[in-house]
């Protein structure tokens, strides 16, 4: 069929011109398309191919947890049907995409990392839901798609599940995304869906349904979190001992390369862009080109984590001195930043509020603002909700929530503010102190120093554990654990 014709033609070779509409009449037989596969060509890749190994024996060890998060989500809905979409791989340049990854909400309910999957909770007349993954089917080796499909084919991909591999393996039924249509019809345009950015009213509902239950990890997230932190410390390790080749090129991306390779190597990727900030750079909180110069004097503010292969994510800052020790200045706003960390790593406790650990570390802050003469006023001017003249210097808030995503459950972020912290959730305590270069109420001396120290904490049943812990922050142990691995 043309139809086919034209699909084959725009996979296999997109830059080629497409056949016109209506062929000239001629009383020659038509020469064979330079664009077409030759006949031959299809029939032998069609055949000659060992039958397909199975990839899975059983189910996955998530997947028990998946099932649960299932049935709290159909709980919240009952009656109604729930649809969660992954997304579709972007492009980057014409016909080649970035890298894809699954949408968080989808990856959390189901543990499927393919493109183009669609999960729906059909209402069940006894109650509940019954739940289905659409997705896309492997062609067969012996099939046309097999050499054509050059998006879902195990030869152009590699090797992929079959639909009854990813039932096995994640304990949900399948089907072919191919049948969503009709099923969706079932619904009678009553599906609510979750698209980022579009939607109404009960798309917010549902997304933020979805975040309001992630923000509380069980037993497998946690577990999940603790592998991140620990390829994260490594990743940490790595660069430390490539301080000297950073400096030596003067290159930022130097440090990045080496913490990214470490998340390569462990993980999916890294959680986010790497901050490899050295020297006035610190100052830029979202300093992510990584152009700049290393230098031995400068402290170099790497914040950075790995996403593991369940797409958790670490999310550490460790601000380290170039050369392997601090300076007077730098170590005297280090210290103001380490305290201001500990008070709000301290107020990381179940029953407090979400901002508790923001107002402690803050205060210390402040505190040493008006000490040092940058801030003119007293400490509590300097935080009085009305002024916050504290936040020229610190920019940013202390904590947010860490899981799927570095930023997680942020459907829910207006909540977190007011919430109380229960036990298994996950979040980052942060402060940091900017002291731009350009900034003529900073002495001169302390002009172009950026501070910040970032672990990632579980609160825990009777206070909090960090999880990042093996990383050192206070200064004196950061001199020696730098110069133990240099």
């Amino acid at each position: 069929p043309e139809r086919w014709v034209g699909a084959v033609v725009a996979i296999l070779d997109p830059m080629a011109d497409t056949p016109p509409e209506t062929a000239p009449e001629t009383t020659e037989a038509p020469a064979t398309p330079s664009w077409l596969p030759p006949a031959a060509l299809l029939a032998s890749m069609a055949e000659g191919w060992a039958e397909r190994r199975p990839a899975v024996t059983g189910p996955v060890a998530a997947a028990p947890y998946h099932a649960a998060r299932r049935r709290l989500l159909s709980e919240r809905f009952p009656g109604e049907w729930l649809v969660v979409q992954t997304g579709e791989p972007k492009v980057r340049a014409n016909d080649t995409d970035h890298r894809f990854r699954p949408g968080t909400d989808f990856a959390w309910l189901t543990g499927y990392h393919e493109a183009d999957a669609v999960l729906v909770l059909e209402p069940s007349p006894a109650g509940g839901h019954s739940e289905t993954l659409f997705a896309r089917q492997v062609p067969e080796r012996s099939s046309q798609e097999h050499f054509t499909d050059t998006k879902n084919s195990e030869l152009w991909v590699g090797g992929r599940l079959s639909l009854d591999e990813v039932e096995l393996a994640l304990g949900i039924a399948t089907a072919d995304l191919a049948d969503l249509e009709a099923t969706l019809k079932r619904a009678d345009g009553q599906a609510v869906r979750v698209v980022e950015g579009e939607g109404g009213a009960r798309d917010a509902e549902l997304a933020k349904s979805l975040s309001q239950l992630r923000t509380v990890k069980d037993d497998h997230e946690i577990a999940c979190l603790e592998a991140a932190v620990a390829a994260t410390v490594k990743g940490f390790e790595d660069v430390v001992r490539a301080l000297p080749e950073a400096t030596d090129l003067a290159s930022e991306r130097w440090v990045e390369g080496t913490f990214d390779r470490r998340a390569r190597t462990e993980g999916n990727d890294v959680g986010y862009e790497t901050i490899a900030a050295c020297g006035a750079n610190a100052c830029t909180l979202h300093w992510v080109r990584n152009d700049g110069p290393v230098r031995d004097g400068d402290l170099l503010l790497l914040d950075a984590g790995v996403e593991g292969p369940e797409l958790y994510t670490a999310d550490v800052t460790r601000t380290l001195p170039v050369s392997g020790r601090f300076t007077a200045e730098q170590r005297d706003v280090y210290d103001a930043v380490w305290r201001a960390q500990r008070a709000g790593i301290e107020a990381c406790r179940p029953g407090n509020a979400f901002l508790d650990p923001h107002r402690a570390a803050m205060r210390v802050i402040a505190e040493w603002l008006v000490e040092r003469g940058i801030l003119t006023c007293s400490v509590e001017e300097a935080l009085d909700p009305e002024q916050r003249l504290y936040q020229r210097y610190t920019l940013h808030g202390t904590s947010h929530m860490l899981g799927m995503d570095v930023h997680d459950c942020a459907a829910a972020r207006d909540e977190h503010r007011t919430a109380a912290l229960e036990p298994g959730m996950c979040l980052t305590v942060e402060p940091g102190c900017y002291l731009r270069p350009d900034d003529l109420t900073v002495p001169e001396a302390y002009r172009g120093i950026g501070v910040r120290i970032e672990d990632d904490v579980l609160i825990t049943e009777d206070g909090c554990r960090v999880l990042s812990a093996a990383l050192p922050t206070e200064a004196d142990e950061v001199e020696a654990w730098m110069r133990s691995l240099l």
